[in-house]
């Protein structure tokens, strides 16, 4: 792909607008056939793209808008999994409301994942460059409870997360068999579930295994409607994760003032970095200047040809109108500071 200095891209999620939730109420009602309900996706999956494009964003994402709340729309594809009830129906919705599950057996994944089909619909729907999002083992893993004394995994919820490799691994080689050459892999609870990360390391690497596509790694804190989960510091994951295979790391900061952007001068910039230098999680409008200016503090410890430059996480917890608000708002920063750099060339 040929992009340019300092380029812009999205984590993955789009905003979705509001006819959307309620066209998901009749499709949870019963009241959308098949048609109907393919329709729908493909709709607000060209609104997504069409957003980006509008903006100027340089690599497209489907927005993601075949899923919901992240991984939720994952565990209907999997088998060995009994549906329990949330543990908390009042009140806000948060990270104690959400569906959970027990594993009756082994958990499997035989039909995919479903993300090489999003992608083949994307291809079709833009001519600029694209990336697929897959989340990984750990992340797929979190909505399903391990137990003392449960038969299946037996509190060991490492054991449930390697189950989740293959499945993963096995997705990223047909995504790049469909054309894939740029795949992002959305690893929060790398953070949020501390205490394994060599662990959590040799799995990412097991799930890139064999597949011939340039690999992004986000890891961020948790954004379950713009709430973390996480202890929200990266500096513990390093150096360690400098051995995970991938040619990029993806990471929020503009939702942290900026907070550790310093530690790529300690630990070494041996990749591509993509910096969060729009906060998802806030509905103060940044100025182009504001993205300017995050960009030029990024500079600062990130060389301009391993830099780019992308939203904090993805946009599913805000409108959509603040999503494409914001999206064009990252690239006239973006571009500013492209100028700049050119400039004194």
């Amino acid at each position: 792909m040929s992009l340019p200095l300092i380029y812009t891209h999205v984590m993955g999620s789009h905003g979705f607008p509001g006819w959307f939730w309620t066209a998901l109420d009749k499709v949870k009602a019963g009241e959308y056939g098949a048609t109907d309900e393919r329709e729908m996706f493909d709709d607000a999956t060209q609104l997504a793209i069409r957003d980006q494009e509008r903006a100027g964003i340089d690599v497209i994402c489907d927005g993601e808008m075949r899923r919901f709340f992240f991984v939720q729309t994952f565990y209907a594809r999997m088998e060995g999994l009994e549906h329990l009830e949330p543990l908390r129906k009042t009140g806000l919705y948060a990270y104690d409301s959400v569906p959970r599950y027990r594993a009756t057996t082994r958990v499997t994944v035989p039909k995919g994942l479903g993300t090489v089909d999003e992608f083949r619909y994307l291809k079709t729907q833009t001519d600029k460059p694209v990336k697929a999002t897959v989340p990984g083992p750990i992340t797929l893993s979190i909505h399903i409870q391990t137990r003392p004394g449960d038969g299946v995994y037996n509190n060991d919820r490492l054991a449930l997360c390697w189950d989740m490799v293959p499945a993963v691994n096995a997705e990223l080689k047909a995504l790049a068999a469909a054309g894939a050459d740029w795949i992002q892999v959305d690893e929060p609870s790398a953070a949020i579930v501390p205490g394994q990360l060599d662990e959590y390391v040799k799995m990412f690497n097991a799930c890139v295994e064999g597949v011939s596509a340039k690999i992004g790694y986000h890891v961020c804190f948790g954004n379950l409607l713009s709430r973390p989960r996480g202890k929200r510091s990266y500096r513990w994951l390093f150096p360690k994760l400098l051995e995970c295979r991938c040619h990029q790391f993806v990471f929020e900061y503009a939702n942290r003032e900026m907070a550790e952007i310093e530690m790529w001068r300690e630990v070494g910039v041996d990749r591509d970095v993509a910096c969060g230098v729009v906060d998802v999680k806030s509905f103060y409008m940044e100025t182009p200047e504001d993205v300017a200016e995050r960009l030029r503090r990024c500079l600062e410890f990130i060389p301009a040809d391993r830099l780019s430059a992308i939203p904090d996480c993805g946009f599913f917890p805000v409108p959509r109108w603040v999503a494409a608000e914001k999206l064009k708002r990252l690239v006239a920063g973006a571009t500013r500071v492209r100028a700049e750099l050119t400039g004194k060339r």
